[in-house]
Order: C-alpha cells, then structure tokens, then sequence
C-alpha cells in the first residue's frame, strides 16, 4: 500500500470530515478511498467508444484566480470547431459557474474537457459526454426547402 499525503483547505476537510460520519467511514483514508474509487469509475464509465460526440462540461471556479477566467476562455476560442457555446453565472463575489458545450470527435472533445477541468483554480468539475452517430442522408422539413442533417445519439 502506498502513503499519500495531499493538502486540502478548511472546508473542503470539514466536508470530508462530514461525509465520513453520515457514511459511517471509521477512518478518513478509508473514506477518501471510497471518494477516490467512486470518482475513477465515473471517469472510466465516460470514456466514449463513438468516433463523435456532444458533451456537456460544467465547472465551478475562482474567477479572480491567476487570469483562469481568460485561460478556460482561451481554450474554448482555439478550439471553436468543436465549442457550440458557453454560458457563466456567478456563485458569489468570488466564484463562477460555467457550462461549456462542445461537438466534435470524441477524443478531442474529451481531452479538451478534461484540461479546463484541471486548470488550477477550477473547483468542481464534470463531463457529460452523449456519443453520437452522424447522420449523412440530407432532408427537408416544410415547404421552405432547406436541406440539413441530424446527429443522432447512440443508443
């Protein structure tokens, strides 16, 4: 068995301390594995197979910290073939919450996510990925004409 030592601030141990008496955990290690399992088995559950996909990545962040607001914005703007959109709200006079859209392959998308999240300074994070199936065939809906297509999801 290996020894991790990590720091985590005041209230993020408290919550720890807390979620360890409501689940009757007798040790924080033994809590913080169950969190740390939990936390690699939804992560390995959205690893996508499908070439394409959309995914909703939401996160919580530190708007004043270290420019991160500028640098997740950054992300999204060098990788606008894949960004459909983005909407912020703020939490506090300190913190934001922000849900990003993106439509892509999935690897691109998923690696993209995945590094937004890990900006230092980001608090929370998740991915949602829907893996889709690109649709070829053209139609038209109503009288007007226009020809597109549809993704659709894989189910």
């Amino acid at each position: 068995m290996h020894r991790l030592t990590i720091s985590l601030d005041d209230s993020m141990a408290a919550e720890i301390d807390a979620f360890m008496t409501a689940k009757g955990y007798s040790s924080r290690s033994e809590a913080m594995r169950d969190l740390v399992r939990d936390a690699l088995l939804r992560s390995s559950a959205n690893s996508v197979s499908a070439p394409d996909c959309i995914a909703a990545v939401s996160y919580v962040y530190d708007y004043d910290g270290r420019d991160l607001a500028l640098r997740l914005e950054r992300a999204q703007h060098e990788h606008h073939d894949i960004t459909i959109a983005s909407m912020r709200t703020r939490l506090d006079h300190r913190h934001c919450m922000e849900i990003t859209l993106f439509r892509g392959a999935t690897q691109r998308v998923q690696q993209l996510a995945e590094s937004m999240i890990a900006e230092k300074g980001v608090r929370f994070g998740q991915i949602n990925l829907v893996p889709i199936r690109a649709d070829s065939s053209h139609h038209s809906h109503g009288d007007d004409g226009r020809h597109h297509h549809h993704d659709t999801p894989v189910l």
